[in-house]
């Protein structure tokens, strides 16, 4: 197996959203913000090569919406996924699987594009989209507080092109080697891919863990519709990652990929920071 991180660019989102309850005086030692209480977060994808497989794990924001629309997020940075695929070697006709941990905005925007006619296309046109039956029916009947991040156009046509497949979720295993958790917190039966790799095990973090600064136990999202239930599931995930020595792999941090946690006497926390190609 190869694996790959792959950046899209950078956007920036409110830090009392990103943290929730936890006071600014805490969360911006780690995640400094500008004048605008905006911090900024990286969209980083993951190339999986299995064999004949090719997998993309997410696929960032896209951009597909108007410029209102990306006027709220502040996009910046040179890199971009078609850029990161393109300095591996790999071109869209290549990927086989796409597989997004959930359907919000800057998980799957660039899932779609707009064709040279103003259609929508697959950006990927061979490859299989993976979700899961929970979340898309969750995803495409939003409740009023994710409404906003659940955008048909990103989600629609991957069914009405034909390309939409559900994981097996009592199963749990995309293939051999690429199994999935599934949590529930921040969004309906979001999936974490958990891979070998090298010997040791990575998982694909997404929401559950967004950043480093995100490990302390209060520190969790306000965006998460269950927080209560994101306490629960990443204390019993982190506790088992420091037992186990799994390397984290951080989609929202702006400086790291990947990350170790360890048990301390104040509970899980930071171990060691490094980029996936250093493992």
């Amino acid at each position: 197996m190869e694996v790959f991180a792959l950046d899209t660019g950078y956007f920036k989102l409110d830090g009392g959203a990103m943290f929730g309850v936890v006071p600014k005086s805490l969360w911006s030692r780690t995640n400094p913000a500008d004048e605008n209480n905006l911090c900024t977060w990286a969209m980083r994808c993951l190339l999986v090569v299995e064999g004949n497989r090719v997998v993309l794990v997410d696929t960032g924001i896209g951009d597909k919406q108007d410029s209102r629309f990306f006027s709220h997020y502040y996009l910046h940075g040179d890199d971009s996924l078609q850029k990161s695929l393109a300095k591996i070697g790999v071109i869209p006709s290549d990927i086989t699987d796409v597989f997004l941990t959930h359907l919000h905005f800057d998980h799957c925007g660039g899932a779609v594009r707009y064709g040279s006619h103003g259609q929508y296309e697959l950006s990927f046109p061979n490859a299989k989209y993976w979700s899961n039956a929970s979340h898309w029916e969750w995803a495409t009947r939003p409740n009023p507080r994710e409404k906003a991040s659940f955008l048909e156009e990103n989600i629609q046509p991957l069914q009405d092109l034909g390309a939409l497949h559900f994981v097996d979720l009592e199963h749990k295993s995309l293939f051999l080697g690429f199994d999935v958790i599934t949590v529930d917190g921040h969004t309906e039966q979001q999936m974490l891919p958990k891979l070998r790799y090298k010997d040791k095990t990575l998982v694909f973090m997404a929401d559950l863990l967004p950043s480093v600064g995100h490990i302390p136990l209060p520190y969790v999202m306000g965006y998460d519709t269950r927080p209560l239930l994101t306490l629960q599931e990443k204390q019993a995930f982190l506790e088992e990652a420091a037992r186990e020595n799994y390397v984290l792999f951080l989609e929202h941090d702006p400086n790291y990929s990947c990350c170790t946690v360890k048990m301390t006497d104040k509970g899980v926390r930071l171990d060691q920071t490094f980029q996936l190609d250093e493992l």
